[in-house]
Order: C-alpha cells, then structure tokens, then sequence
C-alpha cells in the first residue's frame, strides 16, 4: 500500500468509527430520555421500559431528533415544555456521549 492508501484507509475507519460512537450515543440518550419522560409521567418498571422502546421505535420515523422530540412532547403535553424537553435531550447527549467514552476506555 502507497501512504496515499494507508492514509485513505485511516480517514474511513475514523470516519466509520465516529459513526458508530454518534449512532451509539444517540441511542443511549434516547434512552435516558426515555426513562426521564416515563419518570415525569409516572411510569415504572415494565412500563417504564416499554416506553423506552416506543422511543426507540418512534426515532426510527425519520432522520434526525425531530421525531424524538414529537413524539416525548406529545406524550409529555403539559408535563414539560418545549424549552424543557429540548434542553434535556443536550443535556442528556453530552451525558451519553461520557458514558459510551468511560466504556470503551
């Protein structure tokens, strides 16, 4: 392999490696958004996990954090504003993105 190759090849495993960790932190703050929305709504145990999956299922409609965030809101109504919701689920990435760090530490 050339050095042009070798470089190539680290741009796309670097590439490709990024992908997973944001596809991977974005799961685990759907998650923990999740159990905060359930908390809020006064789910537990079982119920609380299968809104999990609901969340899960619901950031598969489309690219991006929007039907995440239709999704919690609806469910939520009053419970929690716009502002509220939105800054949790920063709040909440920055936290997933530390957890899935320490684990592959």
């Amino acid at each position: 392999m050339t050095t042009f190759d070798d470089r190539e090849s680290a741009f796309e495993n670097k590439f490709a490696h990024d992908a997973e960790m944001q596809f991977k932190a974005e799961m685990r703050r759907n998650k923990l958004l999740a159990l905060w929305a359930a908390d809020l709504m006064g789910k537990t145990g079982d119920d609380a996990q299968a809104y999990v999956m609901e969340i899960v299922k619901a950031d598969l409609e489309e690219a991006g954090d929007e039907d995440v965030y239709r999704k919690v809101s609806g469910d939520l109504g009053s419970l929690a504003d716009e502002t509220t919701i939105r800054t949790k689920m920063a709040k909440l990435m920055a936290e997933a993105k530390g957890q899935i760090m320490n684990e592959t530490d």
